[in-house]
């Protein structure tokens, strides 16, 4: 049997091993505490610091791309305002990361100031190809001092020549107002802050198309067209006020959003039946009150335009 001793010396370096492992361990540990604790100290900086390190991840940031226009469109406010501008090489556009298949969408808009003839501001949805279906807001810019003329057409499966016209209430250019379109399987609403001024109903009983199968996107752009835009042409873009900008703030939309890959929405049967925008048509009262307004501030309606359809306007014309 060998000494007591011996055996003890045989454990000595089993012992130092042990050891050193624990005291590694532990500086381990300490290191990865001391760096969690440094990253937590740093966030709480970021968190309470100015918004000018913060990356913002506003409004436009979320929901739209610079579609064209070299640098004339921007996001400002950390994405919370939207810019378009026009000069002479170029105007500019936006254009939404969504598509949408039924929607309600708002955007608030100050148009281009001054002298803006021969421009025009867009602010539409549309679906892709020659058979698009396409729901248009289009601002004529003028002459300092005269209106500005709404512009509103509808497209469904490529046929559009559904235009209505419209001088505002108020100057478009001097602040912000809200600019909405209310689209589902029942009708189509345009909306000036929150007042209806045209409403273009499902007339597929009557032969004609309604746009309800072709998922689209929003757009939105600031371009020259003084060759049919402000008195059909007579008055034209004056480049040495550019550029024109026109602003953009306060976007909203609530509908059902499109997927390709899958080839369905976010809505499903029940949506169809119970979520209000969705559901949503002109009451009495509201109808009645669009066409007071029609009465008083429509300067052009296709229906009513016997020299471009000698043979009578479209079957919608009858419910619309």
């Amino acid at each position: 049997m060998p000494p007591r001793n011996s055996r003890s010396h045989k454990f000595l370096p089993y012992l130092a091993f042990i050891l050193f492992s624990a005291i590694f361990v532990f500086k381990v540990d300490i290191i990865i505490s001391q760096t969690i604790s440094g990253a937590a100290r740093r966030n709480n900086l970021e968190s309470t610091s100015s918004s000018a390190i913060v990356v913002g991840n506003g409004t436009f940031h979320r929901h739209f791309l610079v579609a064209w226009g070299e640098g004339r469109a921007r996001m400002l406010e950390d994405g919370e305002l939207l810019t378009l501008s026009l000069d002479k090489s170029s105007g500019s556009g936006f254009e939404s990361k969504k598509v949408f298949l039924f929607a309600k969408i708002d955007m608030q808009i100050k148009l281009v100031p001054g002298n803006a003839a021969g421009t025009v501001t867009t602010y539409y949805l549309s679906s892709e190809g020659d058979h698009h279906d396409e729901i248009d807001f289009e601002f004529l810019g003028n002459s300092s001092g005269n209106p500005y003329t709404l512009h509103t057409n509808v497209f469904s499966q490529g046929k559009g020549e559904r235009e209505q016209q419209f001088f505002l209430w108020f100057d478009p250019t001097q602040d912000f107002h809200t600019y909405s379109i209310l689209w589902n399987p029942k009708t189509i609403v345009f909306y000036v802050d929150n007042i209806p001024i045209r409403e273009f109903k499902n007339a597929e009983k009557l032969g004609v198309p309604f746009p309800k199968d072709q998922p689209m996107r929003i757009f939105s752009s600031l371009w020259n067209a003084d060759d049919w835009a402000t008195q059909g042409g007579r008055v034209k873009t004056n480049w040495a006020l550019a550029p024109f900008t026109a602003s953009y703030r306060n976007f909203s939309a609530d509908g059902c959003i499109w997927s390709y890959r899958t080839r369905s929405t976010s809505c499903n049967s029940n949506d169809f039946l119970t979520k209000p925008v969705l559901t949503m048509e002109l009451d009495q009262r509201s109808r009645g009150r669009m066409k007071r307004l029609q009465r008083e501030l429509m300067i052009y309606d296709y229906c009513k335009d016997k020299w471009r359809f000698p043979n009578g306007p479209g079957p919608e014309c009858e419910i619309n």
